[in-house]
């Protein structure tokens, strides 16, 4: 059974970190490509960060370049989400998403984790 398992949300004043860690199981880990989105209330989910199969290449939004690590650890089947200098405008429903590396393949979702950052 496929499972994406996000957690390490919650509250946080502006400022602050978080890390989101997403615990993966069921599949080839280290064969996808992982990424974060956010979907923030009454707006469109969007693509925070991606990571590649193996971590060497990695991309942010803007919004978050910078504030933003994505990494990975492949041994773990666990992708996480370093989140420094949190800004209200990144409270969002925090969602990773697992993509097959090559074409055609399937893709997962996890269920998300809540980040509310207070100002």
């Amino acid at each position: 059974q496929v499972q994406l398992v996000e957690s390490g949300g919650g509250l946080v004043q502006a400022g602050g970190s978080l890390r989101l860690s997403c615990a993966a199981s069921g599949f080839t880990f280290s064969s996808y490509v992982m990424s974060w989105y956010r979907q923030a209330p009454g707006k469109e989910r969007e693509l925070v960060a991606l990571i590649t199969t193996a971590g060497g290449r990695t991309s942010y939004v803007d919004s978050v370049k910078g504030r933003f690590t994505i990494s990975r650890d492949n041994a773990k089947n666990t992708v996480y989400l370093q989140m420094n200098s949190l800004k209200p405008e990144d409270t969002a429903v925090y969602y990773c998403k697992a993509v097959w590396s090559g074409p055609g393949g399937p893709t997962y979702w996890g269920q998300g984790t809540q980040v509310t950052v207070s100002s």
